[in-house]
């Protein structure tokens, strides 16, 4: 005997669009920060500053790229939360 979804539950799932070059790279960013702020928070450790020299334009470069990833990754929320883009008959609509 087949199981079969409720309808409710089968119209809920929405595969998400292809994510853009700059989405994976902000993306990318985020995970790099994270880990940094990980680090830092359970050892004290600071890999940018590591990596980088800790003050150095370099290390300072790289915090400023990772916060323009994290405000680029805000527009992300309306596109993962929004409806299915127009034009994609793979995708079912609501």
């Amino acid at each position: 005997m087949e199981r079969t979804e409720k309808p409710e539950r089968a119209l809920a799932r929405k595969p998400l669009a292809a994510a853009s070059v700059l989405d994976t790279i902000a993306l990318a960013l985020l995970v790099v920060g994270g880990l940094n702020w990980g680090l830092y928070g359970l050892m004290d450790l600071d890999l940018v500053a590591l990596l980088f020299g800790d003050r150095t334009i370099a290390a300072r470069a790289v915090y400023v790229v990772v916060g323009l990833a994290a405000l680029y990754a805000l527009s992300l929320f309306p596109r993962l939360s929004g409806p299915p883009p127009r034009g994609r008959p793979d995708v079912p609509r609501d």
